[in-house]
Order: structure tokens, then sequence, then C-alpha cells
């Protein structure tokens, strides 16, 4: 998995936006669903969302992103895409991207990750 930030070193001002990507090697969004989280400064690992590449369904798990995050995939190039909106300092953090066991998003999801990708800093300035 090899996450990576739209803009380099994904810095962004408040109410903007980024996209990040997730690109899978060695296996294809419809086998397997994706989690996306983030760990901010000084704080525990925070589950955002599970999207699922067999019927594109996405769970949310933060409400804190609902509204202001989705998902969306690229079958051509095996990557899903977490495009964020109307971002704010708060969402400051480093984002990464985990290969779920199971195809759908079962409701632990952050339990059941195998595989990591790399983390990127976010990081919007007031």
């Amino acid at each position: 998995l090899s996450p990576a930030a739209g803009v380099w070193g994904g810095l962004v001002q408040a109410g903007g936006s980024l996209r990040l990507s997730c690109a899978a090697s060695g296996f294809t969004f419809d086998n397997n669903a994706i989690g996306w989280f983030r760990q901010a400064p000084g704080k525990e690992r925070e589950a955002l969302l599970c999207f699922s590449g067999r019927d594109g369904s996405t769970d949310y798990a933060a409400d804190s992103v609902k509204g202001r995050f989705t998902v969306s995939s690229d079958d051509a190039k095996n990557t899903v895409y977490l495009q964020m909106n109307s971002l704010k300092p708060e969402d400051t953090a480093v984002y990464s991207c985990g290969r779920v066991l199971t195809i759908y998003c079962p409701v632990n999801y952050y339990h059941n990750i195998d595989y990591w990708g790399k983390g990127t800093l976010v990081t919007v300035s007031s």
C-alpha cells in the first residue's frame, strides 16, 4: 500500500481541499476493503472510514469527517482516493490507509487490518 498526498507535504489552508491516494500492489480493492485512519500529534490513531471496492460503499467511523471526506476508486490504477474538503486545523494529522482482511467493511474493521501503507502528513493552517 502506498498512500501519498496529491500535494507534496500535504500543506493546505483551512477551508481548502486535499486528495490523498492509496495505491495497492498484489491485491485489488474488489477483494479487500480499505480503511483510512489518522493520528494527530499526541493523540491515538483514529479510524475515519472504511471503503469496500466490491460495492463502492463507505462506512464512516468518525462523525467529524462525515460530509467533508469522501472516497473514490480507480480500478485501472488500483488506487483509492480520500477526498478531503472544508479542511480544518484539527484535521492536521498523519493519514494512513490499511488493508482490511475482508471484502466488505465489518463494524470493527480497525481491528482487521493486515497491511498498512506509509503515513503521510497533512497540515491544515488556520
